[in-house]
């Protein structure tokens, strides 16, 4: 091995990670957030020092539901990824195809891994855990309904970013939802949280969702309320990033950055 070739190529990747913000707080990103979803657990199950509640429902749930979320950003920000590694994005654009229908063709193919992930992890639920997701009855296409329109506009958002940083920005389709995670009430509930975090938590629609999951678990009052803004805020951030993208496009546009996607 020539040792002045592998610092030439380390030399490379240190000066790749340096030029890109998106890369270097990926660095820290993933360590925090993990410290923060299992630190808060830790905290929720010290409260139980005897019988803990159904928390096998809770974590089997929250994750079913949470998988969910993920995938349906996930497929609306790859879809745009698909383009942009294949160098196509321009071509669509030049094309008479209008950005809605490219971002509505993109949340239908989300809807489709929706569909197959789900299935899978309510088949490993069960058949692993005997964990039964439609216990929540009809409560639980509410949900869903409301996580993927969370994901919808947290995808249309990433793509954005993506189109606005280039590729360097990519590691968001799969990273930035797990900013929320800490405060979205997957696991525990937003009681758990410090009092600044809960307020934060209840403008997420998935803390709306996680509640109204243990709500129904629990054999509770209907989770009405808990949908309603789930619903309202799912649909505001919806638009705003429907906004958002359409701003990013036209800047993208008149600075010939589309000219140079892919880079």
């Amino acid at each position: 091995m020539m040792m002045q070739r592998i610092y030439g190529l380390t030399l490379r990747y240190i000066y790749l990670y340096r030029g890109s913000l998106p890369r270097m707080l990926e660095q820290l990103y993933w360590p925090v957030m993990d410290l923060l979803v299992w630190g808060f657990v830790t905290i929720y199950l010290r409260q139980f020092e005897g019988q803990l509640p159904n928390f096998l429902a809770y974590f089997l749930g929250g994750l079913v539901l949470w998988d969910i979320l993920f995938r349906s950003q996930v497929g609306v920000s790859v879809a745009y990824l698909e383009e942009v590694w294949s160098r196509n994005l321009l071509n669509l654009f030049v094309s008479p195809l209008r950005p809605i229908e490219l971002i509505a063709a993109a949340m239908t193919f989300s809807v489709a891994r929706v569909a197959f992930t789900a299935s899978v992890s309510v088949s490993i639920a069960w058949l692993a855990y005997d964990f039964n997701t439609f216990i929540m009855g009809t409560w639980l296409a509410a949900f869903v309904g409301a996580l993927i329109v969370m994901g919808w506009g947290m995808g249309i958002v990433i793509s954005a970013l993506i189109m606005r940083f280039g590729q360097g920005a990519e590691s968001l389709a799969w990273g930035l939802i797990f900013l929320i995670q800490p405060v979205a009430a997957v696991f525990y509930p937003v009681s758990v949280l410090p009092e600044p975090l809960q307020l934060v938590a209840w403008m997420i629609p998935a803390s709306h969702v996680f509640e109204g999951m243990r709500q129904v678990l629990n054999g509770g009052p209907s989770p009405t309320e808990h949908l309603a803004w789930a619903f309202g805020l799912g649909a505001v951030y919806f638009a705003a990033g429907l906004t958002f993208f359409y701003a990013i496009l036209r800047e993208a546009k008149r600075a010939g950055r589309l000219l140079r996607v892919g880079e």
